[in-house]
């Protein structure tokens, strides 16, 4: 089992996407408790990212909005970094 912990970019960002996305709210429930469960199961989508955002993951919330996140394996932690649409976040 995996803990979350949020950045406070995360919050500000968050309130605003839900705010202008709240149907997505109960989604995000479902994916943040998949993640920490196993934040390696297929349906996640997990990739690592690339360039300046190298280190970092990303999942998708839908086709068209992504999570990024820190993943740290050693010692099981997830941290929340940003949310919004592919454009936003990367």
């Amino acid at each position: 089992m995996y803990t979350l912990e949020t950045t406070n970019r995360f919050i500000k960002t968050a309130a605003k996407f839900f705010k202008r996305h709240p149907k997505l709210k109960n989604r995000f429930e479902l994916l943040v408790d998949a993640l920490c469960h196993d934040p390696f199961q297929k349906k996640l989508r997990l990739h690592p990212l690339k360039g300046e955002l190298k280190g970092l993951h990303a999942v998708s919330l839908t086709y068209q909005y992504r999570i990024t996140l820190l993943l740290i394996i050693k010692n099981n932690k997830i941290i929340l970094i940003d949310i919004g649409s592919h454009d936003e976040v990367y």
